[in-house]
């Protein structure tokens, strides 16, 4: 795990760590130890930022998981299915697309629910923005699209002020993976990505280090006082 940045506020500080490219189950261990520790206050906000290897996931809303193929093919193909707690329906993860996970507390950064909710929609927005794309924010669908094409999901809890889980943007992975099951549970749903709107690849160093400084952005006031690439 690299740290990236470390921003110093009157709010709060922000730590935000590169995971590279890492299995799910590993990462949601570390989500949920961070949040214990966050409860307790024993460390400052933090955000993991990583890309995943090959797993569905399984939302809290049962109703909206719906796999179309049998689970034995899906292992088949060396994809993972892991069921989480977080809110919403079915999604998929892999390499190229770029998922973060915010572990914060939201009473310090004054922020409901759904602003919160809003914000990471917002930064997603910016960040797609970066690169040429615009998105846009659907009432009662969050997550981002361009038209009616699904570039970015979001999927959170929330323990006694404390986020976890987060957002998902698809910049160049593979969009197979999303036909095995209904996005989201909802029907007739097309997912898109970077690459297949605009037919070009982008370096995952730089998305990475664009999120990071809107992350810091709408989550800490100040100046970067920080960099550690250290493993």
């Amino acid at each position: 795990m690299t740290l990236l940045k470390s921003a110093k506020s009157k709010i709060s500080p922000l730590k935000i760590c590169d995971c590279g490219l890492a299995d799910y189950k590993q990462i949601l261990d570390i989500q949920y130890k961070l949040r214990e520790k966050r409860h307790l206050n024993k460390i400052h906000n933090t955000v993991l930022i990583v890309e995943h290897k090959p797993v569905i996931t399984l939302g809290a809303r049962k109703s909206a998981n719906k796999l179309l193929v049998n689970r034995n093919i899906i292992s088949q193909k060396k994809i993972d299915i892991v069921e989480t707690r977080r809110g919403g329906g079915a999604t998929a993860h892999n390499p190229g697309q770029l998922v973060f996970y915010p572990v914060l507390n939201l009473k310090q950064l004054q922020l409901t629910i759904r602003e919160y909710i809003t914000k990471l929609e917002i930064i997603g927005k910016q960040l797609l923005q970066q690169f040429a794309l615009e998105s846009q924010r659907l009432n009662d669908f969050p997550g981002l699209w361009i038209e009616h094409r699904k570039i970015a999901s979001i999927g959170v809890h929330i323990s006694k002020f404390v986020t976890c889980h987060g957002m998902a943007i698809n910049f160049q992975n593979d969009l197979s993976i999303f036909e095995l099951f209904i996005p989201c549970g909802l029907n007739g749903v097309k997912i898109t990505s970077a690459y297949k709107e605009t037919g070009k690849k982008y370096p995952m160093t730089e998305v990475k280090k664009n999120l990071t400084l809107l992350l810091i952005k709408h989550f800490s006031s100040e100046e970067l006082t920080e960099y550690d690439n250290k493993n």
